[in-house]
């Protein structure tokens, strides 16, 4: 026979296309329309449907950039449709390509029952199963006009991410507001055709795909182009064989849910997130009503919270889905965060606020850690998670790999302390699936696990944006669950798929350390005031449960569990993937930036009033010391007199050469005229720090352009073009009352200035630099080096409850795509015996390098401070921006945490009558990380504990015996402050401790 694959093909998509797919509401008469647009934000349905509305015209221009615009929708069944099923068919001016992306809505009724959402994939509403002739129609449309940011040519510079400079003009033209009679016979067709096009695409030139072309022109020939609807039945019967062929008895099989991820911000602000997630919900949850196996999943408390805050009738219907088992809470956090940034005590907080949600309002503790889409994953949170009692972890982003593919699918990750975590990687490489052919072929094929697994999980629906599942999708599902050539598809919780993963694979592969994203780099850096923001909030969070909790244990004070709680959830919302990361449009990066600066406040005035009920009523100084660690003569947690402080030795400060010499009795540091440090001396064993011939604290600019994802991605080429930053506007120094002495050097390049203050203080190892950057370039990024004398083979970086030790050779593939990596407080380079650490208060972004001169090999860190994309917010970083970073001369890897701790845990003082003793005292090998209440309001303390130094060891946690009532001894408890099994427990004032492991304990109050 002659080769007629394209005819037959060309043919099947342009029939389906053109004359079937428009037959699905080809019946129809037009809805008379009124319209009424907000003139500002948008408000309650109750008030929505109150308006007052004037005749719409379809196809009028409507909705300036982010705004609102109800339009009210009435009509008459007409009598010849009596028995049909009928559908309002809405198309506000969508782009099918853009669901998520573009204007959608959410329709009412006149009661405020709301009924679904519309979108560029989804634009019918029901109206009656079996229609009565006569009967009046009314719906309302709450249409939002979200302006398309990504569009065909992605990432140009735009003012439209914010509604404070998006333009008035009305964006979207409206084409058809209709009652429709839905044919469902055709709707059925053109899933069948749909469904074998794709799958024949993804066979051989075998027997199976020749009789699947075959089928299909013997279903067009039946089809009479000009009776679609009539001749639809027929032309089915002659694909009812091909369709009902079974699949092979080893076919992979994928278990699908329905998904959305919901960013809770990122192209629109939180306000818009807000309504995408009723939108998205209203229609899940009609799905859930329309089919009988369909289940949905969706993560983030943050989210049902939402819900029922602002649309509690869309609530009461998820509910509903989840009593009867259809719609399934997942993820067991508060948001879906970054997990590279937040502190431990952040992660174990999106736990515990996200499971006290669930469980609250469910009844229900998801079983695993849902994310998708966040930008790599930490080698720290397989112990969170298993402490929380998480049994499962779920991504695909490690798929989005620029260099190297990952190796597995299906197994276990392993993290700094050795815990383990049953992982799976839908082989399908999206969290938006459609289950189209080619991603079901794909999920099958390159499944890495295909010698022992049977299956991997899918998610499916429209996303980031959310929409969804569509009709179409679980119509896919259903003709995929049992069909020749093709994988199974089927709808499964993720609890049950990953129960069969575990019994198919009962000793899996394992990967060791951080899942590291070969992409999206640059997230460590961009939008700098929402990472300033977020570090210092996180401390100050720690700070007001410490202080509180101890004021409440000492004192009458009252401990703000509401307060604290609504301030956690704040913050815990800005660490979401694309809000922390810094990859939202402008308007995001505004509220979080001002959502900070609220909850600083708030949490000042806790720590006040803690402070003043401890300290009591006086005018005496006191200061008070936040940090597990000794500083300003102030005990760990603890607070002095300041009259009781013991006077230190002043720094000396000596010009030298046009520079200064800056030393106290641990080290002596070099700063030349230029204002950069050319030497810094380890006094006990006189260890140069610096690398010969290298100067240090050398500010370095970069041209930064990446290939696309600008907010997000640096690219390994910007670093062929630098230009060092060395000349200075001014330059001198002086030593204050304190007896710390301070060099400032002024600098100007491009449209910036800086500005420095180089301090050494008595006492320390850390020469700090205070940065102030008014910045002004556009598309680059500022880094500052750090040349170390010292032949490292590892960086050792903070991550949460420990750290990560990284090689600082690129032998590997996998090493060079490490160019831009991640820290917490600090970064430590070491060799036997001498060791210097990079310290900073809000900087995430690091790289290193190996250099040698005749054979001398050293150490280069440069820590990444400011970056200038123009997308999505084209004035990113903009302005005065603010560090503090330091270098540690001569340290360890408990040096480095206790500096880096002091530089973001400083000192405060206020005035009283006294200072007074810590309430928690721990000994050993352990750092203190939390002192608070308990969540249960039951007043028992909660204590926290790690191990910083990757060693094994012994810890004690004690609490001061004085505390009026007493607690009881302290038992060790799960990250959900609730008891370990029996055999598990252990006695807080003395236990054994692994490397880099978490304790918590509880002290019940007597």
């Amino acid at each position: 026979m002659h080769d007629d694959i394209p005819l037959t093909t060309g043919r099947a998509r342009r029939v389906l296309d053109e004359r079937i797919l428009p037959a699905v509401h080809a019946t129809a008469t037009p809805l008379d329309t009124a319209w009424h647009e907000l003139p500002g934000e948008p408000i309650p349905p109750t008030s929505g449907l109150a308006l007052e509305f004037t005749p719409y015209e379809v196809g009028t221009p409507w909705g300036a950039a982010w705004g609102t615009t109800w339009f009210r929708l009435r009509g008459t069944v007409p009598e010849e449709w009596a028995g049909r099923r009928v559908e309002a068919v809405v198309d506000l001016g969508f782009d099918k390509n853009m669901p998520g992306f573009q204007c959608e809505g959410l329709v009412y009724r006149p009661d405020g029952t709301p009924v679904k959402s519309i979108n560029p994939r989804n634009q019918w509403v029901l109206v009656a199963e079996e229609a009565v002739g006569g009967e009046t129609v009314e719906l309302f449309v709450e249409a939002a006009s979200n302006p398309v940011l990504l569009d065909y040519h992605p990432f140009l510079p735009t003012q439209e991410g914010d509604v404070q400079t998006s333009s008035s003009t009305r964006l979207y033209t409206s084409r058809r507001m209709d009652l429709a009679v839905f044919e469902s016979e055709v709707h059925e067709l053109a899933l069948d055709i749909d469904v074998l096009l794709e799958l024949q695409a993804e066979l051989p030139e075998g027997p199976r795909r020749m009789r699947i072309l075959q089928a299909l022109d013997d279903a067009l020939d039946r089809l009479d182009l000009q009776h679609i609807a009539a001749t639809a039945p027929d032309a089915r019967a002659a694909l009812a064989d091909v369709l009902a062929a079974p699949a092979d008895a080893s076919a992979h099989t994928i278990s699908a849910v329905g998904h959305a991820h919901i960013d809770s911000a990122w192209l629109w602000p939180v306000r818009e997130t807000i309504r995408k997630v009723a939108r998205t919900t209203s229609t899940m949850t009609e799905l859930i009503d329309q089919t009988d196996d369909f289940l949905y999943g969706m993560s983030s408390a943050q989210q049902y919270a939402w819900i029922k805050e602002h649309r509690p009738e869309v609530y009461a219907r998820v509910k509903a889905a989840v009593e009867a088992g259809r719609f399934l809470p997942i993820g067991g956090m508060w948001v879906e965060p970054d997990t590279v940034m937040p502190t431990g005590e952040s992660i174990v907080r999106q736990f515990s606020q996200g499971q006290r949600f669930f469980e609250r309002e469910f009844g229900i503790r998801p079983k695993g850690v849902w994310l998708p889409d966040s930008f790599g994953y930490s080698p720290a949170l397989p112990q969170l998670m298993r402490r929380a009692g998480f049994e499962w972890f779920f991504t695909q982003k490690i798929s989005w790999n620029q260099v190297n593919k990952f190796p597995h699918h299906t197994f276990l990750w392993e993290g700094i302390d050795g815990s383990r975590v049953f992982s799976h990687f839908p082989s399908m490489d999206t969290y938006n699936s459609r289950l189209s052919g080619s991603e079901v072929a794909k999920a099958s094929r390159q499944f890495r696990e295909n010698r022992l697994a049977s299956g991997s999980i899918a998610p499916v629906g429209w996303g980031d944006g959310g929409g969804g599942t569509t009709r179409e999708m679980t119509g896919t599902a259903k003709r995929l669950a049992d069909l020749e050539g093709s994988a199974k598809v089927r709808w499964e919780h993720p609890d049950a798929f990953f129960d069969r993963a575990k019994a198919e694979l009962p000793d899996p592969p394992v990967w060791v350390g951080e899942l590291y994203l070969e992409l999206h780099r640059a997230t460590l850096t961009s939008q700098h005031q929402t990472k300033q923001g977020n570090r210092r909030s996180e401390q100050l969070l720690l700070e007001a449960e410490l202080w509180a909790a101890t004021a409440a244990a000492r004192t009458d004070f009252a401990y703000p569990h509401d307060e604290l709680d609504a301030l956690w959830q704040q913050v815990l919302l800005q660490q979401f993937h694309d809000i922390l990361p810094g990859t939202s449009i402008a308007w995001v990066h505004r509220e979080a930036v001002a959502k900070y600066a609220e909850t600083a406040r708030a949490l000042t005035a806790i720590i006040d009033q803690a402070l003043s009920a401890l300290a009591g009523t006086g005018d005496a100084a006191v200061v008070v010391n936040p940090a597990p660690f000794l500083q300003a003569g102030a005990p760990a947690q603890g607070a002095v007199l300041a009259t009781d402080l013991p006077q230190p030795t002043a720094v000396t400060l000596t010009e030298q050469d046009g520079g200064y010499v800056l030393a106290n009795d641990l080290v002596r540091v070099v700063v030349d005229g230029r204002g950069l440090v050319t030497s810094a001396v380890d006094l006990a064993t006189g260890r140069e720090a610096i690398a010969p011939g290298r100067v240090a604290n050398l500010l370095q600019l970069h041209q930064d352009f990446p290939n696309m994802w600008d907010a997000w991605d640096v690219d390994r080429y910007y670093r062929n073009r630098v230009e060092d930053i060395v000349s200075t506007t001014g330059l001198h120094g002086s030593v204050d009352a304190d007896g710390v002495a301070r060099v400032v050097v002024e600098r100007a390049f491009g449209d910036s200035t800086v500005r420095q203050e180089i301090v050494l203080a008595p006492d320390s190892r850390t020469l700090e630099f205070d940065q102030t950057t008014d910045w002004h370039e556009t598309e680059k990024f500022l880094k500052v080096a750090f040349p170390l004398d010292v032949r490292a083979e590892h960086t050792v970086a903070e991550t949460q409850f420990g750290a990560q030790k990284r090689v600082t050779h690129t032998n590997t593939s996998w090493e060079a795509a490490k160019f831009e990596t991640s820290m917490h407080r600090y970064v430590l380079v070491s060799e036997p015996g001498f060791g210097v650490a990079l310290v900073n208060d809000s900087i995430h972004g690091f790289d290193t390098t190996r250099d040698a001169v005749d054979g001398h090999v050293t150490t280069t860190v440069r820590l990444s401070l400011l970056r200038a994309p123009r997308f999505p917010d084209p004035e990113t970083d903009q302005g005065v921006q603010t560090h503090r970073y330091g270098i540690v001369i001569g340290t360890d890897q408990l040096g480095a945490t206790a500096a880096g701790v002091l530089m973001n845990a400083s000192a405060r003082t206020v005035t009283g009558a006294r200072g007074f003793d810590p309430l928690v005292r721990v000994s050993g090998g352990v750092v203190l990380s939390s002192v608070k209440l308990a969540d249960d309001r039951s007043g028992d303390l909660v204590v926290r504990v790690y191990e910083p130094s990757g060693r094994r060891g012994s810890g004690g946690v004690a609490v001061d015996g004085d505390v009026a009532g007493g607690f009881g001894p302290g038992i060790e408890v799960t990250l959900l402050e609730e008891p370990l099994p029996s055999a598990e427990s252990v006695d807080a004032s003395s236990f054994a401790v692994d490397a880099y492991e978490v304790r918590t304990f509880r002290f019940p109050r007597g």
